[in-house]
């Protein structure tokens, strides 16, 4: 018997251990598995969304107000860690849009401030995953991430609008960004704005393209499929292809002699050394700044993680956390600044039939092909063109629809989402955090003034709709007393505690208050539908003449005096 026994039970303990190492590496769960078919699809998704990353990533330095390359160098490590720690086959991590405008608040275009940044959010958000503190973007509600993104969206896509029109020198804030882009119209080039709306026209081209497209049947030809399939590709790699005609058009101008366009100008060439990120900074009049100085500037960086699902799965949050944290400290050993999952390169990932986190490499791999042998190619970009792109990615994000789903199932939601709209124009992390007070504040209230409803039957009978927490016990008493005890002559009351899972010390001391009143009114206060952990709670916090019933039927009985209690 005892062999049996010691057997199982290394099964279990290899099981568990099994489990466990999965868990940490989800690569384990799915690389022994791994087939020639899988491959197949894994490059065709890494290709395209590479196509697609490249482009992006330039563009979104511009967001953070960094040189391009720091674009690129954001945009390759993740790729290469997620495949190994990440939860879901489809995102992908990278530079985003929301995330370079939260860095450029704080970061000043300054590098040094980038690369720490980095590091300091990866230590945060590995150490929340360690922690399993995953459960505190729960309290991020849908209508402050739609507040949010819309905001964010706004003031990313008009940020843009001075590198549409060639404008120099436009101030960061968003109110003082608006006023002085119309203001200073006049002096917009007519270059940049010819190839900036040309560049935006065939994105938006593309994209309706790309969305209208219909599916050829079997009974097509194939060339009719092949276009399809050229058709969908091209529409699919949109960016770049608009990039490399628009970097032709400024070239052809500039070997005649011709500087009709604002260019990217001279970046960095080759791949960025792998150093640890530096924790001081000499400036160029000799001021060095520390690292405590660095941090009190990068700690006030509010990133944002969402759970979501994607093709029917759901990720593990502390897992992505843990991937996202990794990433993000390794990246600061190449330069590179905060990143997330990228919500339309994912898009892309998913369409494009990816199967396994490994599309990811290839994505990787892209992009350092790219810093090691194209980025003298990149002083020809015009600025313009990257503005296009950053205004088509994140047009989608301005979802006018929110508002009016918000009023339709639940208007006071219309609270938390307008509050983070309206603030994210003053800071975007500010409005983050008033949305999160403000659904906080409705959450509490709707805890401590927990509906109840009264039915006469002889007897009153009061419902709670929700839990009974230490912030209710007031509101509750207030209609006890009011309904119960302070009329002539007292009634007895019957309450249901059908939906009370848990009560807490407040809540006890604050019943056994209440059934003193009862007993010295000679009426009686019954518990009905008691959970028994919630029994146990209240036996044992001494309540006296407590008495309780199965069901309300029960206790009417009781109180009517057909039958007693037990």
């Amino acid at each position: 018997m005892e062999p049996l026994v010691g057997s199982l039970r290394e099964r279990a303990t290899s099981s568990c251990s099994c489990r466990t190492l999965q868990s940490w590496f989800p690569v384990l769960s799915w690389l022994p598995h791994y087939n020639l078919r899988w491959l197949q699809m894994d490059l065709v998704a890494g290709l395209t969304v590479g196509l697609t990353t490249v482009p992006q990533a330039l563009a979104y330095a511009e967001v953070a107000g960094l040189p391009v390359q720091y674009g690129l160098y954001s945009a390759f490590m993740g790729c290469f860690i997620y495949c190994v720690f990440g939860t879901s086959k489809d995102v992908t991590l990278g530079p985003t849009a929301i995330m370079s405008l939260l860095c450029a608040s704080y970061m000043g275009s300054d590098p040094v401030y980038a690369v720490l940044l980095s590091f300091l959010c990866g230590s945060i958000q590995a150490a929340m995953a360690i922690l399993r503190l995953g459960f505190l973007l729960d309290f991020i509600s849908y209508p402050v991430i739609k507040g949010f993104t819309c905001a964010a969206a706004i003031t990313i896509g008009f940020g843009q609008v001075k590198n549409i029109f060639g404008l120099k020198n436009i101030p960061q804030q968003f109110v003082l960004q608006v006023y002085y882009t119309f203001h200073r119209i006049p002096e917009a080039r007519l270059g940049d704005v010819v190839l900036g709306l040309s560049c935006l026209a065939l994105l938006v081209s593309l994209t309706w393209m790309k969305t209208d497209l219909v599916s050829p049947s079997p009974e097509h030809p194939t060339y009719v499929k092949v276009a399809h399939g050229l058709v969908w590709g091209c529409a699919t790699i949109r960016n770049v292809l608009v990039v490399i005609m628009a970097s032709c058009v400024a070239f052809s101008f500039e070997i005649s002699n011709h500087h009709y366009f604002t260019l990217t100008g001279q970046t960095a060439k080759g791949l960025p050394p792998f150093k640890p990120p530096a924790f001081s900074e000499t400036k160029a009049n000799g001021t060095i700044i520390y690292f405590k100085e660095i941090v009190l500037v990068s700690t006030q960086v509010f990133t944002l993680l969402t759970k979501w699902s994607q093709n029917g799965y759901r990720i593990d949050t502390n897992q992505e956390l843990f991937a996202i944290g990794l990433t993000n400290i390794m990246g600061s050993f190449v330069s590179a600044y905060p990143v997330t999952g990228s919500f339309g390169r994912t898009a892309v990932n998913s369409q494009t039939g990816v199967c396994t986190p490994a599309g990811g490499v290839v994505t990787g791999v892209i992009v350092l092909l790219s810093l090691a042998f194209l980025m003298p190619v990149f002083y020809y970009i015009p600025k313009a063109s990257l503005a296009a792109v950053i205004i088509c990615a994140v047009a989608p994000m301005a979802d006018w629809r929110a508002p009016l789903q918000l009023w339709r199932v639940r208007k006071l939601d219309l609270l938390p989402f307008m509050v983070t709209f309206l603030v994210s124009f003053w800071e975007v992390q500010y409005g983050i955090v008033g949305g999160v007070l403000v659904s906080g504040a409705m959450l509490l209230y709707h805890m401590a003034r927990p509906h109840i409803e009264v039915h006469d039957h002889g007897v009153l009978v009061m419902d709670l709709d929700s839990g009974l927490n230490f912030p209710a016990t007031e509101h509750l008493n207030q209609v006890i007393y009011s309904q119960a005890l302070h009329v002539s002559p007292p009634r007895c009351v019957v309450l249901n505690c059908h939906h009370i899972s848990s009560v807490d010390c407040t809540v006890v001391h604050e019943l056994k208050d209440l059934l003193k009143q009862f007993r010295l009114r000679n009426v009686s206060l019954v518990f009905s539908g008691l959970k028994n952990s919630v029994l146990e709670v209240l036996l044992a916090g001494d309540l006296p003449g407590l008495k309780y019933t199965d069901s309300i039927e029960t206790a009417l009985q009781i109180l009517s005096g057909n039958t007693h209690f037990d």
